[in-house]
């Protein structure tokens, strides 16, 4: 699949989420998708667990 029917598929559920459940499982929908594109990415193989928490991609020397 490509980005685009992947975005209209997210869109869609959000939309979904957020007609039916109102705007708490609008954000619970968003939140769950962003860890299931993490993990994703992480178990892939394109993103590495320390990635996640450096800030900048770059290390501070002083």
């Amino acid at each position: 699949m490509n980005m685009a029917v992947i975005g209209l598929v997210a869109g869609m559920a959000l939309g979904f989420a957020g007609y039916f459940g109102g705007f708490g499982a609008f954000l619970l929908v968003a939140a769950l998708g962003v860890v299931g594109f993490v993990v994703g990415r992480l178990l892939e193989g394109d993103l590495e667990p320390g990635e996640l928490f450096r800030a900048g991609g770059r290390e501070r020397r002083r």
